[in-house]
């Protein structure tokens, strides 16, 4: 399978888009090559991406897909860019944009940026600066501009801040570096040639059609130890999701559901860590927890005082461990939470789970577990969230569907 994220540069009725074996998707963001659906073996095509109005796809994401055995080819726009700063690493660069960044000839992320059209159509408004530099090299070649003229033009064209460099500032620009011979011509050549000077266009049905020539195939893998971060464990975490009942859930929400409300999650963590200790992530030699207990500090503290181990929720046995005792009820409480948060996310502007105050998530805490003050720290703890303070920061995702609930509940009581 063939996935290709695009969006301003090629449109969604472009033949090649339509050859048997692609996935067209939007621009990529931040999370995106995380999905489960991009198996090794794969190619991802990184044309587009998004950067300004959401978080940008990481390096990292990228040499991890590589690390999973998936090619990765990037052309045209933020994929030229990522191409460019990954080609060592095994990142295949395809096209003339691709070609001018790895050469150093340009190294502006605002050579390939766009303002796109806020309809969810991802259609380009502004013209790119790499494009415009095209076509000011073509009018050179046609006499129509000298290469100090058209150096001039490119300078004034650079300092339009991008999601303005609409056609009619570029022609604005033109009329008042006394250029209008330029416009006049441009604006023929596009007349009769509506694609006329998209290099960007050209690059990515170039690099789609390398993909599917196989270009990006037996492409030499990434050791983890490249990628392999506590930020990336963070991110794969954040984004980890399953299918369930007919439900797609977010992993860390089942967990932290049950680290919460689940009476039994203090035995289930204990049994976990016993299970890391015998079958270490590390491969290493397994060891019997009470011993390892003593050798890291001489056995006066339970094992959740001591080991706090980096959790990797994509990991199947983990969340089965972990999750051994969620039952159907809770995955629907899980659901309803989770569009509890969506809907104060909302219908409140500016709304983040760093908003919910930590005295009230404290306050459920204590509710739910029953346990005095001075007992919050060591509960917390047990139930493998280290702390109070992590405790509390963790289970701010759940607080606008506790009190949704409990609201109703007592209404119902009242009623």
């Amino acid at each position: 399978m063939i996935h290709v994220y695009v969006g301003p540069t090629l449109s969604a009725s472009e033949p090649v888009l339509a050859a048997p074996g692609l996935r067209v998707l939007p621009p990529a963001r931040h999370g995106d090559l995380l999905d489960t659906g991009i198996c090794a073996s794969d190619t991802v095509v990184l044309v587009d991406g998004v950067y300004h109005q959401a978080p940008a796809l990481r390096h990292k994401e990228i040499l991890a897909a590589m690390g999973r055995g998936i090619g990765v080819i990037g052309a045209a726009s933020i994929g030229a860019l990522r191409a460019a700063e990954l080609a060592p690493y095994g990142m295949l660069g395809v096209g003339s944009v691709y070609s001018a960044y790895a050469s150093g000839e340009i190294d502006g992320d605002d050579e390939v940026a766009v303002g796109q059209a806020p309809d969810g159509e991802f259609g380009a408004m502004t013209w790119p600066l790499v494009n415009l530099r095209h076509v000011l090299q073509l009018a050179v070649v046609d006499g129509v501009l000298d290469d100090e003229r058209a150096a001039a033009l490119l300078q004034a064209l650079r300092a339009v801040y991008y999601p303005q460099r609409t056609w009619a500032a570029v022609r604005a620009v033109c009329r008042r570096q006394g250029e209008t011979a330029f416009a006049d011509w441009l604006t023929g050549q596009r007349e009769r040639d509506r694609h006329f000077g998209d290099l960007k266009r050209d690059d990515a049905i170039a690099a789609v059609r390398a993909a599917l020539d196989g270009a990006a195939a037996d492409r030499v893998g990434i050791e983890p130890s490249v990628w392999e971060t506590a930020y990336y464990r963070l991110w794969s975490n954040a984004t980890a999701r399953s299918c369930v009942d007919g439900m797609v859930l977010s992993t860390k929400d089942r967990l932290v559901y049950q680290q919460v409300f689940d009476p039994a999650f203090r035995e289930r963590w204990a049994a976990y860590l016993a299970h890391l200790s015998l079958h270490p992530a590390d491969g290493g030699p397994g060891m019997e927890l009470a011993e390892r207990l003593v050798r890291a500090g001489g056995g006066d503290l339970t094992a959740d005082r001591v080991f706090h181990p980096e959790l990797d929720l994509r990991d199947e046995q983990t969340v089965a461990l972990l999750l051994a005792g969620e039952t159907a009820s809770d995955r629907q409480a899980v659901a309803r939470y989770a569009d509890a948060l969506a809907w104060a996310r909302r219908s409140r502007p500016g709304f983040s789970t760093e908003a919910v105050r930590d005295e009230v998530t404290h306050d459920l805490l204590r509710r739910v577990w029953r346990c005095p003050e001075t007992k919050f720290d060591a509960e917390a703890s047990a139930r493998g969230l280290v702390s109070g303070a992590r405790a509390v920061h963790a289970a701010k995702r759940l607080v606008p569907g506790f009190l949704e609930e409990t609201e109703r509940t007592e209404t119902a009581r009242v009623g």
